[in-house]
């Protein structure tokens, strides 16, 4: 189960901007990631070259964590909305539900929870 203190500085990193350094930072090695009811991505050198991937594509990133953020023992939501803006100048707005497993200070588990619809950038 995760301190509040390591679940804000979690929040704190991703609302910073910090997206791959968070995965690094609060993720354990063998961390898996869901895009709704898709297979999952798995270890988190994978989680971080996919993260990575998609920021190069971008030119900013705004990330918003909707609280409240719900903990019940091992397992945290948070309510998330990203507004990108692209290289070229498309924009996308996501708004999702991550729903989280945690093993101690790192996330094990992560499922996203969101509609697909959303991510047709305009």
């Amino acid at each position: 189960m995760p301190t509040t203190e390591r679940l804000e500085s979690f929040i704190a990193a991703v609302e910073g901007g910090a997206h791959a350094k968070a995965i690094e930072d609060y993720y354990t090695e063998d961390a898996t990631m869901r895009e709704n009811q898709a297979e999952p991505r798995r270890g988190r050198s994978t989680l971080v070259a996919q993260e990575t991937a998609v920021l190069e594509r971008t030119e900013s990133v705004v990330s918003t964590c909707v609280r409240p953020v719900l903990v019940n023992g091992d397992h945290v939501a948070i309510h998330w909305i990203f507004e990108f803006t692209f290289k070229g100048g498309g924009r996308m707005r996501m708004e999702e539900i991550a729903w989280q497993r945690w093993e101690g200070e790192r996330i094990a588990e992560e499922q996203f929870f969101y509609d697909p619809a959303q991510r047709k950038p305009g």
